[in-house]
């Protein structure tokens, strides 16, 4: 049953905390403080707070998912399907955190294209927050009522 209920509770933390950060508490940053490098730079902790916490949850979830199939057999089509989307927003996370942040930073200091990287940043959130989504949806085994089972 824990098995069962694990990877819901651990993909509605990863979305949510994408959510809560990314489109709330970020954007709130920079209409509070009213400072963009002020609020750029704690922008900058919260994201890698982030993709660090992805990337354990997203570990966590790999770990689950596999151990939920049977013992010693393959995953089933939408168990490897959902695996691919955790994989994936972990690739994200890995790639924002240690090469596109790196490069805004970088462009901030130097007068580089920071709409550029600040863009690819971005959109690396979002695929973040889409993947974490679809596994958070197929985890938690949403079905139409015309699949759900009699009473």
């Amino acid at each position: 049953m824990l098995l069962q209920r694990l990877p819901v509770l651990i993909a509605a933390l990863w979305w949510g905390g994408i959510t809560a950060l990314s489109f709330v508490a970020v954007p709130m940053l920079f209409i509070q403080l009213g400072n963009p490098a002020l609020a750029g730079g704690v922008a900058a902790k919260l994201f890698a707070f982030q993709s660090h916490a992805g990337l354990l949850l997203g570990l966590a979830l790999l770990v689950i998912l596999r151990r939920g199939t049977e013992e010693g057999g393959r995953p089933d089509g939408p168990t490897i399907t959902t695996l691919g989307f955790v994989l994936l927003a972990m690739l994200l996370a890995l790639l924002q955190q240690y090469g596109v942040a790196h490069n805004i930073v970088t462009a901030r200091a130097s007068g580089g294209n920071l709409r550029l990287w600040h863009g690819l940043g971005t959109a690396m959130v979002f695929g973040q927050w889409v993947c974490a989504a679809v596994v958070l949806w197929r985890v938690s085994g949403v079905r139409g009522a015309a699949e759900r089972p009699a009473p």
